[in-house]
């Protein structure tokens, strides 16, 4: 079983023993699904870069010092997937709020369809009637994980062949995925059910299934026999990103969100800072019960980021309750900006926005620093992940990367 140690020391550890095996060794058997009990051919490193215990450009530095761009190839696209998601949700914010009606929609739905009640609650105990899924589930919960192979599996049959509503099955993976994120969860889901990508749908296989998981799995129940695209808005308007917050000379507070756990290397040029807190808002990621999974693990990685922010700028940390009590805290500490490191669009963004406003009418700014690798990708995927992909050499060159 993987550890999920959630501290960036552990991330580190990880990071040392996979770069012997992230060029070639990788590519070969990066699809293959050896099941929870063996992950020793993916690097185990998503949660870490999902919370930012370690940094993209660390791994990509690590990664190039080791193997040549092409033999490492695949596993630094890996990388940047997660960033290219949230680019293109930056991009397209109204995606975001789209899927959260649409949940609220269907919660309302499950307490009269009650046919769609009985089954997406029978998906949900791994007793859906398609042995593998049900697999799955009891894995997800159990683990806090899938392999990236079986992510997609379970969406496709989830949509196609259970013929269960797409954003239930992505708040499942949301609430129970250590590494869950908005922008790659949401996307992700939406491009198997053929919103994504207008007309592409992902279609499950059992011979695919029993393959890869090297007959670990080998579906006996008949699949969806055709995958036609779920019915919905493709088309969003596309915004410019905001420019970049400035930090002013000064004394500041610094706020840890588990969005970016490592504000040691933010970029605070002519501050100082004379306070650090964190707070945490895991449980804003579905109406439903977040896994207790996901709460601990970003539980303690908030815990280690505060720990090592408190050695590196010589001051005491504390957690905060609530996102409420974060106004009183800088009152009290008589300072006229919160610095935190800039979160993607999600639940830490949303309660970020009302944040402000709560600042603001106090005289207080709220600066979110957005970090250099953010600033410098986030503009580009504005189409496919294959237009993005190749302007990466320039890009990472540009981050000193090349």
């Amino acid at each position: 079983m993987t550890d999920w140690t959630p501290t960036r020391q552990h991330a580190l550890g990880l990071l040392e023993d996979f770069l012997p095996h992230a060029g070639r060794d990788y590519a070969a058997s990066r699809n293959f699904d050896l099941g929870p009990g063996d992950r020793s051919n993916v690097s185990g490193l998503s949660p870490y870069v999902r919370h930012r215990l370690i940094r993209e450009e660390e791994i990509v530095s690590a990664v190039r010092t080791r193997h040549s761009s092409s033999a490492a190839e695949k596993f630094l696209q890996e990388v940047v997937w997660r960033t290219y998601w949230k680019g293109w949700l930056e991009i397209h914010p109204g995606v975001w709020p789209s899927y959260r009606d649409e949940l609220t929609s269907l919660t309302q739905r499950l307490e009269t369809d009650l046919a769609l009640n009985a089954r997406y609650s029978d998906a949900l105990s791994g007793k859906s009637g398609l042995t593998c899924l049900d697999q799955w589930v009891r894995e997800l919960i159990e683990n806090g994980y899938l392999h990236n192979h079986a992510r997609m599996w379970f969406a496709s049959l989830w949509i196609f062949t259970l013929k269960l509503p797409w954003a239930l099955g992505a708040d499942f993976f949301y609430r129970h995925l250590l590494d869950g994120d908005p922008a790659s969860n949401t996307l992700s889901w939406r491009w198997v059910a053929g919103l994504q990508t207008k007309g592409k749908t992902y279609a499950a296989q059992a011979e695919n299934i029993d393959r890869y998981t090297q007959g670990r799995i080998r579906p006996q129940e008949p699949f969806a026999s055709e995958c036609l695209p779920i019915r919905g808005s493709d088309v969003y308007p596309t915004v410019r990103l905001k420019p970049r917050d400035r930090v002013e000379p000064g004394t500041v507070a610094l706020l840890i969100t588990e969005e970016d756990l490592h504000v040691e290397s933010l970029h605070l040029p002519g501050t100082k800072p004379v306070a650090v807190a964190g707070v945490q808002a895991t449980s804003d990621r579905s109406r439903w019960p977040t896994s207790p999974l996901v709460q601990g693990f970003a539980s303690g990685a908030l815990a280690d980021g505060l720990q090592r922010a408190g050695v590196h700028f010589d001051l005491c940390t504390c957690e905060l309750e609530s996102w409420e009590h974060i106004l009183d805290w800088a009152k009290s500490l008589g300072v006229n900006q919160v610095v935190t490191a800039e979160a993607s669009i999600g639940p830490v963004r949303d309660r970020l926005q009302v944040l402000e406003a709560s600042l603001l009418r106090h005289g207080v700014r709220l600066v979110r620093i957005r970090r250099d690798w953010d600033d410098a990708l986030w503009p580009l995927a504005t189409k496919g992940f294959f237009p993005f992909k190749e302007k990466l050499p320039t890009v990472l060159a540009s981050l000193g990367l090349g």
